[in-house]
């Protein structure tokens, strides 16, 4: 617990080693993008097994940055998951496309593959898989439904073309460390897009980072410096650039948008790196405590690890078998009456008052109904201590035996 005597849902885990980086960031007088951006996104870009990294202010800024440059806009159609949070999804209305939700597989929290192939029409340019909890979608099984579609597809930009087919840009928000099938996440999907809010297992304080992966005909040089271009104004140079001596001009190429990451940020993430690996062990171990204190509960959750994807244990999902909506909320109350912090991934997107003015309706989606009900996602995060972990199972157990009698 923490010094409140609470367990909290989620809680940046930041070192004095991180403080001294931001505060090195800070005595360079190099703040916004700079230096430690650009050492940011190459190790980024080692991580993930990939040539480049974009390290922009937000997922959310990665997700629609790459829909423009890959020229989606109105007349398209991007499809998604409705078991979402709303960025997922807000990205296709910003640029103008017309979003098509698909509903998750039965008793699952990822999408139903086959909803999503007959989903798929002349007009669909982008799907977006959802990797919920940390959790990765089964790829193999997206490209090879995009193979068999490939004939419905039209390129109508240069990038397009060099796909020639539905362009696959996960949401994998929460699973910067995970693998599929020993592919690294970030070079497994054709743009990958990781999220380092506050409560993601690695941080920045807010800011996100794109991937992609090699293909025959796709320059990745200049792609990276269009993504330079696109989340800086149009600016011909980035700041640190027009900082070199007699360096001063630049142009505008077009009037485009502003979600650079900075030095700042860039520097809380460099040793967030580094520290990585012994994160993402003490979330495993965490995992697996819960996960033998759950087997003996009438519940179901989220497999972290399987023969197919290793994840990276971003959050502990429940579903509280045979149980509704009504249930699972006192449940949360009575968790948080024993000052245990729980939350709900995710309150699907068609019972959204956004989604709904957009004309969706949850009915037609009833599996994500399904999970959504009595999901409870129960506190994870690297600042628990072992006991905490105990403590959080016994109320839970004792909180079901009790509504239950």
């Amino acid at each position: 617990m923490d010094r409140l005597g609470q367990i909290r849902f989620a809680r940046p885990d930041i070192t004095q080693e991180e403080i001294n980086e931001v505060m090195d960031a800070l005595a360079s007088g190099w703040i916004t993008t700079g230096p430690k951006t650009k050492a940011f996104e190459k190790a980024i870009a080692d991580y993930c097994k990939t040539k480049y990294a974009v390290a922009l202010n937000s997922a959310t800024a990665c997700m629609e940055m790459t829909l423009r440059l890959l020229g989606v806009g109105p007349g398209d159609e991007v499809i998604t998951s409705a078991y979402t949070y709303t960025a997922s999804a807000s990205v296709i209305h910003h640029v103008g496309a017309k979003i098509v939700l698909v509903d998750t597989k039965k008793d699952s929290f990822h999408i139903d593959y086959e909803a999503l192939e007959n989903a798929i029409t002349e007009r669909t340019k982008v799907i977006i898989p959802v990797d919920v909890g940390g959790c990765l979608c089964d790829y193999d099984r997206i490209y090879e439904i995009i193979e068999k579609k490939k004939d419905l597809f039209v390129a109508e930009n240069k990038y397009q073309e060099v796909f020639n087919r539905v362009i696959v840009m996960s949401d994998s928000a929460h699973s910067f460390g995970a693998n599929y099938k020993n592919r690294m996440c970030g070079s497994v999907a054709d743009f990958t897009c990781f999220s380092f809010h506050a409560v993601k297992n690695l941080t920045t304080g807010e800011g996100g980072a794109v991937t992609w992966r090699e293909m025959d005909k796709l320059d990745s040089e200049e792609l990276y410096h269009e993504y330079m271009l696109i989340s800086l104004h149009g600016q011909s140079k980035d700041a640190f650039t027009k900082h070199q001596l007699g360096a001063w001009e630049y142009d505008i190429i077009g009037p485009f948008y502003k979600c650079n990451m900075t030095d700042i940020m860039a520097g809380l993430g460099l040793v967030q790196l580094r520290r990585y690996p012994g994160i993402l062990e003490k979330r495993k171990k965490m995992i697996s405590m819960y996960e033998s204190y759950l087997d003996k509960m009438n519940v179901t959750y989220m497999k972290h690890d399987t023969v197919m994807q290793s994840s990276s244990g971003h959050l502990m999902l429940v579903n509280l078998s045979e149980k509704d909506e009504a249930f699972r909320n006192k449940v949360i109350v009575k968790m948080a009456e024993h000052k245990i912090a729980t939350n709900v991934h995710f309150k699907p997107l068609p019972m959204h008052t956004a989604y709904k003015e957009l004309g969706f309706k949850i009915e037609d989606y009833p599996n994500a109904y399904k999970m959504y009900e009595n999901e409870i996602s129960l506190p994870l995060h690297t600042m628990m201590t072992q006991e905490d972990v105990v403590y959080v199972c016994k109320c839970l157990e004792e909180i079901l035996e009790e509504m239950s009698m």
